[in-house]
């Protein structure tokens, strides 16, 4: 255990992601808001460390068996123990949204006013039984679960869905997403970015079809000729936040790449806590270890009032605001050249 997260903070980074500080205040969080108690076997602490270690190397129950001299039930019990009071955490570390304001400066955002965010799915392995596993298996094969992700301008998750069948599509799971009653809350006025597998609709901005949009398209010299490709430009620019922050979540947490042995329900129950862990080391340590850029806080944010969106369908409305757009942004760039 001392070798393990107290040794040093390089240690501490390697075995359970954060560093000595981030980790005393995490236990204590879990201890205060989490409700969770030693055991009669393991100190908070060598609990909090063995179940960060199992998420970071998706190592066995047999590995940390060894590593703390107990019984594989020991372990067990302390993960999900662990697992329940990081879930509890859920309304302190979900990222309240936040909308990009009028003086915004960030070029990737500051043509999205009243922007929440980013959202789209990706797959995540998982072990189901037999008799589901066409369900789960998806256009590439693989057992996983589609897991709806919608997170901030930093990268701080806002929202996660995991459980649906890698085979459901991504619309689909958004659908159900703002249908359910605790679910994604997006009020009338605001939208997130998200990509052309969803509708265009009121609370969803989605790019143009049939024009040039990933960023590759973009380099070389490429430049925009029409205001729908200025737009998707743009677009993609911003919404590539929710890509890069799936990322980092994979890359932070080994167990959320590679199938694990634990229930379906339990396996859900572990990439929500990933990701909750994730906002808590982007918040917690100035330096994020794995992308290693200056992070952002989130205690002035407000919780936005206002009708929740309930419904994602296309309107001639919305889909007039967005050629308003396009058209307002093409003509700013190009007057800027000039």
């Amino acid at each position: 255990m001392h070798q393990m997260v107290w040794m040093d903070d390089t240690a501490s980074t390697n075995n359970v992601r954060m560093d000595r500080r981030a980790f005393r205040k995490l236990y204590d969080m879990l201890h205060m808001h989490g409700g969770l108690r030693p055991s009669k076997n393991m100190e908070m602490d060598e609990m909090v460390a063995s179940f960060l270690h199992v998420l970071a190397h998706h190592a066995k129950n047999r590995v940390v068996t060894r590593q703390l001299a107990l019984s594989g039930e020991s372990i067990s019990r302390s993960f999900n123990a662990v697992l329940h009071a990081v879930l509890h955490l859920h309304r302190i570390l979900f990222k309240k949204p936040e909308p990009i304001s009028e003086n915004c400066i960030d070029e990737r955002w500051k043509w999205f006013k009243n922007c929440l965010g980013a959202l789209d799915g990706t797959c995540i392995p998982v072990n189901v039984s037999i008799e589901d596993r066409p369900r789960y298996r998806t256009r590439k094969n693989e057992i996983a679960t589609n897991v709806l992700g919608v997170c901030s301008h930093d990268m701080q998750f806002i929202y996660l869905l995991p459980g649906w069948e890698g085979s459901a599509a991504d619309s689909r799971v958004l659908r159900d997403a703002i249908s359910r009653r605790n679910g994604l809350k997006v009020p009338q006025g605001y939208y997130y970015l998200c990509d052309a597998g969803y509708t265009n609709g009121e609370g969803f901005l989605a790019p143009y079809r049939a024009q040039r949009y990933h960023l590759n398209d973009w380099r070389q010299g490429h430049q925009p000729t029409s205001p729908k490709e200025f737009f998707n430009m743009k677009h993609s620019s911003a919404r590539n936040i929710i890509e890069r922050a799936f990322g980092l979540l994979k890359g932070r947490w080994a167990i959320l790449r590679s199938r694990s042995f634990y229930p379906i329900k339990t396996q859900c129950w572990i990439i929500s806590a990933c990701a909750l862990l994730h906002n808590y080391i982007r918040r917690e340590m100035s330096l994020d270890p794995e992308e290693n850029s200056p992070l952002s806080d989130n205690s002035s944010a407000q919780e936005l009032d206002g009708e929740r969106i309930r419904y994602v369908e296309t309107s001639d409305a919305w889909s007039d605001w967005r050629d308003k757009l396009a058209e307002e942004m093409y003509e700013q760039w190009r007057a800027s050249r000039h």
